[in-house]
């Protein structure tokens, strides 16, 4: 590996707005699965639970999928990694309407496009700019990447509610498995050696070079990583985020509907959501240079707890439901800049995908509980009301679990590298 690599503006700028771009087709394939909830359970008759159950599968299997295909990128590239995605995920849409059974969902919603999802998502993409981007520029890179995302959660959600309406569900899940395979040319400047130029040094963006101590294989760096408080700290906080995400994205369609609302206001809502988390994201980028990472971490996820108790209180109306969207889509995925910053400042980027694709497995078993439960909540229940207690509890918990954070890289000398590899 290089010690050091030259990157023109340009170049940067193309990389980091091909992984936004990828990053907004992904999430926004995923983000919208609830809007599918109530039109598979008609044409199915499996019922919220088993429908629930299948997309849970789905929230683990994409978190687990990153730490592998990180380790992946690391080693060949990020490119063939979200290429290998895009079949995945366009594969698993495209099957879904042609399956009856809960068997038949966890292989398609559950396995094929949640892994390919998880092929072409955070911590292979911002693992793949931050290893070229100066340590300056990696959270506003993080940030712009996140807004991508978000950017497909507002474009998608009311797209796939309006072709749900005009030509049903099994079209516009057809469309959006076509819409996938447009991952595939835009994972062109992530390939291995892209975007470097022998450009004049005073115009040019000059990477940092590799803070890693050398020998330092990726098993011994993952033993090093959860042998550190600050990490694991960052992955019980990071469970929360997963489990409140994944239970507004599966259940937001049901929980509007308890409202008597129409199925409209949820798509807005989801699309809300995704256009104020642009907002949050490139914030969290912007102060994450600013400011301790971990304080921006536990301010966001104090107050998805108060935005969650003044839910409950106030009348359910459309417009309580636009505010509630707008107000917790600030903080939606906002969390992902500061969380990939602090695990590129504890442990460097050499292994990043891998590392902060961990991070993001703890999120996702988060986020099985959280569209599991809010499923069974529902069937047991008849509402999500113990849900919303579970959030604010768990939100409550993760601010406090942030606080001991330590912002400082850690030691690994070759003597603590080897003992962790033995």
């Amino acid at each position: 590996m290089p010690t050091q690599t030259e990157m023109t503006p340009r170049a940067a700028w193309l990389l980091i707005l091909a992984a936004s771009a990828i990053l907004m087709i992904t999430m926004g394939a995923r983000l919208t699965t609830g809007l599918f909830m109530s039109p598979i359970n008609s044409a199915t008759g499996l019922g919220v639970a088993s429908i629930s159950f299948a997309m849970a599968i789905g929230q683990f299997v994409w978190g687990a999928a990153q730490p592998v295909f990180g380790a992946v990128a690391d080693k060949w590239g990020s490119a063939k990694v979200i290429i290998l995605g895009a079949v995945m995920l366009a594969a698993g849409m495209a099957l879904t309407p042609f399956v009856s059974s809960q068997w038949g969902l966890m292989l398609t919603m559950g396995f094929l496009s949640a892994a390919g999802a998880g092929a072409g998502s955070f911590s292979i993409l911002i693992g793949a700019t931050a290893q070229r981007l100066p340590a300056a520029r990696r959270p506003f890179a993080a940030g712009f990447i996140n807004a991508g995302g978000s950017f497909g959660q507002f474009v998608f959600a009311p797209l796939m509610q309006a072709i749900i309406n005009s030509a049903g569900w099994v079209m516009a899940m057809l469309t959006m498995a076509a819409t996938t395979l447009l991952t595939i040319p835009l994972a062109w400047p992530l390939r291995k050696g892209a975007g470097v130029a022998k450009a004049d040094p005073a115009a040019a963006v000059v990477l940092a070079k590799p803070v890693d101590a050398p020998g330092i294989g990726l098993g011994a760096q993952i033993k090093i990583a959860l042998r550190d408080r600050s990490y694991l700290c960052l992955h019980a906080g990071f469970f929360t985020c997963g489990f409140h995400i994944a239970f507004l994205v599966t259940h937001l369609p049901g929980e509007v509907a308890l409202c008597n609302l129409s199925p409209g206001v949820s798509a807005t809502a989801l699309a809300l959501i995704g256009l104020f988390n642009i907002a949050g994201s490139l914030t969290a980028g912007a102060l994450s240079t600013r400011y301790r990472m971990k304080s921006l971490l536990a301010l966001m996820y104090a107050s998805r707890a108060v935005i969650i108790v003044i839910y409950l209180l106030a009348p359910k109306t459309a417009m309580t439901v636009y505010v509630f969207a707008g107000a917790l889509g600030f903080t939606w995925l906002a969390t992902v800049p500061p969380t990939a910053g602090l695990v590129g400042k504890l442990f460097g980027m050499r292994y990043l995908s891998t590392l902060f694709g961990l991070t993001l497995l703890s999120h996702q078993v988060g986020g099985f509980f959280g569209a599991w439960l809010g499923g069974l909540s529902f069937v047991t229940y008849g509402d999500y009301t113990w849900m919303w207690y579970a959030d604010i509890v768990l939100a409550l918990a993760a601010a406090l679990i942030n606080l001991p954070i330590r912002e400082a890289h850690v030691v690994r000398e070759p003597a603590l590298a080897a003992k962790a590899s033995a």
